[in-house]
């Protein structure tokens, strides 16, 4: 039986009642969520993220939406920070990272979850480049009887771009032990994520040591973006697997679109 897998950076939910159609129409497997939110006292639906000029809206409790539509998913949140949100002008303390969410009865036999860039901010979103974590997880597959491990990050965003740099170095080496504190060598691998860098970048010659080779590039796709994107550097996303993985389908999801990300969708055995 074909495991489904999708990673998407939500975009803090802004496309929120289509994001949530979509995340329970894909029917996967495995959902690997970046940039969602989490207010338990959230005072609105809406929240806004204010920095440098910048107003953007935010899904003020965009996990516990996810959560309570999926309910037959195990749901994990690794937040990054505890910033501020503002409901008008009042001030509301909320935090920031990733989520994932696993089918039951998929296992998790194991899992890590760490920072690759930074540390954790309680106090604030912290300086830029700010902090990034993964998340990795070892499942249990009862259907084919063997385990898998699945890595997801977000990547650090540099306000110089997308190139290689010294701390993404720093950053891809630290993913690497994350994945190699779960990962049993000779099993499934796959990592995926909004990485936040360029198809050359060095990243992807650090993880193709541990055999990793990125469906998105090899299978010719040439945007991981959507038309709330309107910048240029269409590429952002990434979804990578060891050869023993069998990929019955890969793509990377035009329509519809729920976030300024493309949503990757993996199926595979």
């Amino acid at each position: 039986m074909a495991l489904r897998i999708v990673s998407l950076n939500v975009w803090g939910g802004r496309v929120h009642a289509p994001l949530m159609d979509y995340l329970v129409a894909v029917d996967a497997d495995v959902i690997c969520l970046q940039e969602v939110v989490r207010t338990p006292a959230a005072p609105s639906d809406w929240l806004v993220y204010r920095d440098d000029g910048v107003e953007l809206p935010q899904r003020a409790n965009l996990f516990e939406e996810i959560g309570a539509a999926l309910p037959g998913y195990d749901g994990f949140f690794a937040p990054v920070a505890r910033g501020t949100l503002f409901d008008g002008e009042r001030a509301v303390p909320s935090e920031f990272g990733l989520a994932t969410f696993v089918r039951r009865p998929l296992a998790v036999i194991g899992q890590v979850q760490d920072f690759v860039h930074g540390a954790f901010s309680p106090d604030g979103w912290g300086p830029h480049p700010r902090a990034r974590n993964a998340h990795c997880f070892r499942l249990f597959d009862y259907d084919g009887g063997v385990p898998v491990t699945i890595a997801q990050m977000h990547g650090l965003r540099d306000v110089a771009g997308k190139g290689d740099t010294p701390a993404r170095d720093a950053q891809t080496a630290a993913l690497i032990d994350v994945i190699r504190r779960v990962w049993r060598g000779g099993e499934r691998l796959v990592v995926c994520g909004d990485f936040n860098v360029l198809p050359d970048n060095r990243m992807f010659g650090a993880l193709a040591g541990l055999g990793l080779t990125d469906l998105v590039i090899s299978r010719g796709h040439t945007d991981t973006r959507t038309s709330h994107y309107e910048k240029a550097g269409r590429f952002a996303d990434y979804m990578l697997v060891t050869p023993d993985v069998e990929v019955v389908r890969f793509d990377a999801v035009a329509q519809p679109e729920v976030s300024d990300h493309r949503a990757l969708l993996l199926e595979m055995r």
